[in-house]
């Protein structure tokens, strides 16, 4: 599921921005129309998902010190607090303009079904169709806030007029930075090692390069000429992260390890973001076999390069919510690769408890209970603010590619006729498709996959998945966590489940005000197993 910082920028960015009022003559209509201009001083036509974004006026200055709202934008964390309205745009040219229906397609609703009042609207061009996995983000062209009266006879008018600018891999927002992670990023940046590995299996798939990448964090004091070889972490991210993200992760690691509160190890921190969400280092007929790649291809590969302990023993997975699916997925498929995983909030690991709901019960729908109840997807503190069905409705307007239900689907699912993954549940009415939810299960159901095979996994895999979630996570996480150590138990496998009381998905990792406690714990963890004679122990960060 969700980067828990991508989250909070989503949280922080909820209904901030500032009002330029500006209308022009239109034929009225029954539908709420838009119309949204190229200015002719761009530089080339352009093309991408066109997005309306509206919320009230008055809560939104309302919600800001200064009663300036200076952004209008949508979040999964309170999905009915803005509309939104989309359009795909096949060529926009410098000059021209067009007419967004906004009642098109729209949620909550039909924009001529909001109630009457008052708006800040403001329109984006996604060229990427990427908003769904990064929200927007360089390269995505932008109006300025109009305040505008709805419904409205007139189509107001919104000028793409800013192109946002590309954040630089290393420029990090410090403010999410600790203390530690700033006295170490200059050092950061000069020694992690990035990652550009072209895999001859991804690239088969493909019929096109295809890159893998990340970063390399090594322990101070590593000398690539020393006879001396480290455990080694591999690491992923969830659902929103990326390579500029994980340059994050990597300078925390570094500066970290530079004060001792990790041990000495080497942190391979991988980007698995594609265009389709996460891949999850999932062996995929839609998005290629990316753990194949990445266990015969890019391990060895670094290993020739670093000096790595290629003992299972010395390899390591770690990854939170989409990671931690990721992770626990490869220790399970490729147990004699790993010495164990450490997953967080794994996204469902046993389908009978996919975030609440059972994809195996008959009649299966993901919207709502057989008693007509709706199923809820998104708490905060004991409260409901999204649910399933919000959630993918908001996802279908934002566009059809990169969000986290489209993004299951690539992962997990056959491949229809029209060369997509087949959906595994109806956009429109919830309903599941229990063909599909067949071959998720008989793929990807890691829960199955244990149950099934445990004597052929039992001598590589015992002992080796540590599983980490809270009883409040965010996401109803913990009920899939709880299915699958019950299956283990039930198998008489050795593991490690902790279920951390009252914790959510973005606190998860927090012991007193370490932000990272949790990572610090478990990587001492591993380093226990990979060098079970060491003397060193994990330095206490300062209350």
């Amino acid at each position: 599921m969700f980067h828990p910082v991508r989250g909070a920028l989503a949280l922080l960015l909820i209904g901030l921005l500032a009002p330029v009022a500006c209308a022009r003559d239109a034929a009225p209509a029954t539908h709420q129309l838009f119309e949204v201009s190229l200015p002719a001083a761009a530089s080339r036509p352009m093309a991408g998902r066109l997005l309306l974004f509206a919320t009230g006026a008055k809560a939104a200055r309302a919600a800001v010190k200064d009663g300036k709202v200076t952004e209008v934008d949508s979040s999964p964390f309170a999905p009915k607090q803005t509309a939104v309205a989309a359009r795909e745009v096949d060529r926009l040219a410098p000059g021209a303009n067009l007419l967004l229906d906004a009642d098109d397609q729209a949620f909550p609703s039909a924009f001529s079904k909001l109630p009457p009042g008052d708006y800040l609207v403001q329109a984006v061009l996604d060229p990427q169709h990427d908003y769904n996995y990064h929200g927007r983000n360089g390269g995505d062209l932008v109006s300025a806030v109009v305040q505008v009266h709805l419904p409205s006879p007139r189509a107001p008018v919104l000028a793409l007029t800013e192109t946002l600018p590309t954040t630089a891999l290393w420029d990090l927002p410090t403010r999410y930075l600790s203390d530690t992670t700033k006295k170490h990023l200059a050092q950061a940046r000069e020694q992690v090692q990035p990652i550009d590995f072209v895999s001859p299996a991804l690239t088969a798939f493909w019929g096109r390069p295809v890159h893998m990448r990340g970063w390399v964090v090594l322990p101070p004091g590593y000398d690539p000429a020393s006879r001396a070889t480290y455990p080694t972490v591999y690491q992923t991210h969830g659902f929103g992260g990326d390579l500029h993200t994980q340059a994050g992760t990597a300078a925390m690691v570094f500066g970290a390890m530079a004060e001792q509160q990790l041990p000495p190890m080497i942190w391979v921190v991988l980007d698995e973001s594609s265009p389709t969400g996460t891949h999850e280092f999932a062996d995929s007929v839609n998005n290629g076999p990316w753990g194949q790649a990445l266990t015969t291809e890019l391990i060895p590969a670094l290993e020739g390069k670093y000096r790595m302990d290629a003992r299972s023993s010395g390899r390591f997975l770690t990854g939170h919510s989409s990671g931690g699916w990721a992770t626990l997925w490869l220790q399970t498929r490729y147990p004699t690769v790993f010495g164990g995983t450490w997953s967080t909030s794994p996204d469902p690991s046993d389908f009978h408890d996919f975030t609440g709901v059972d994809l195996y019960a008959p009649h299966a729908n993901v919207y709502r209970r057989a008693d007509g109840t709706r199923y809820p997807l998104v708490r905060d503190k004991g409260k409901v603010i999204a649910d399933y069905e919000d959630f993918a409705r908001l996802e279908r307007v934002l566009g059809p590619y990169g969000g986290q239900m489209a993004s299951f689907d690539w992962v997990f699912s056959p491949r229809g006729a029209d060369g997509r993954p087949m959906p595994m549940f109806d956009r429109a009415t919830g309903d599941v498709d229990p063909v599909v939810v067949a071959y998720w299960s008989a793929h990807y159901d890691i829960a199955r996959r244990l149950k099934e095979h445990w004597p052929a996994l039992k001598p590589d895999l015992d002992g080796k998945i540590h599983l980490v979630v809270g009883t409040a996570d965010t996401f109803y996480l913990d009920g899939a966590a709880h299915k699958l150590k019950a299956v283990l138990d039930g198998l008489g496998a050795k593991s490690d489940f902790r279920f951390l009381p009252g914790r959510t998905h973005m606190d998860l990792y927090v012991q007193g005000k370490d932000r990272q406690g949790l990572l610090k714990q478990m990587a001492w963890e591993m380093y226990a197993v990979a060098r079970p004679a060491s003397k060193l122990r994990r330095v206490a960060v300062a209350p």
